[in-house]
């Protein structure tokens, strides 16, 4: 009896333990947040009135490259002023969203920015949730 008490108390360190390594750190989810906010925004002004293509067309793929290339430099532009690269958003930003009560937390405390986050069209920018990004957005 005293071996599996020992063993129940180690395997539940190492879930506590492994559960509190999983948290985002406070200066990540501010600096996350408030990037997806402006990608979100940003991505909704860009195809906010766009070129239609013809019902069920879609753009030619040197357009598609064009828009693709045109995409990533606005949002290297954008990240650099939270002090991210894509790479690094797009890389880390799953991870950091994937804790829902930091970034629940977060927002309860800035009202102003849950407004905003909460007019995002998240489930194209999140790829149907779960704190996916998608393409990193």
């Amino acid at each position: 009896m005293p071996v599996s008490r020992h063993i129940i108390g180690i395997s539940l360190g190492v879930v506590l333990f492994a559960g509190n390594g999983l948290a985002a750190e406070p200066a990540d989810v501010e600096k996350f947040v408030n990037a997806r906010i402006e990608i979100g925004e940003m991505m909704t002004n860009y195809f906010k009135g766009g070129e239609s293509y013809g019902s069920g067309q879609r753009p030619s793929p040197e357009k598609m490259k064009e828009m693709g290339d045109d995409i990533n430099a606005k949002l290297t532009t954008l990240l650099s002023k939270h002090g991210l690269t894509l790479e690094d958003y797009r890389a880390r930003s799953k991870d950091v969203f994937a804790d829902d009560a930091a970034v629940k937390g977060y927002l309860a405390q800035h009202p102003d920015l849950k407004t905003r986050y909460e007019a995002l069209p998240l489930n194209r920018m999140s790829g149907g949730g779960g704190g996916s990004t998608g393409r990193g957005y």
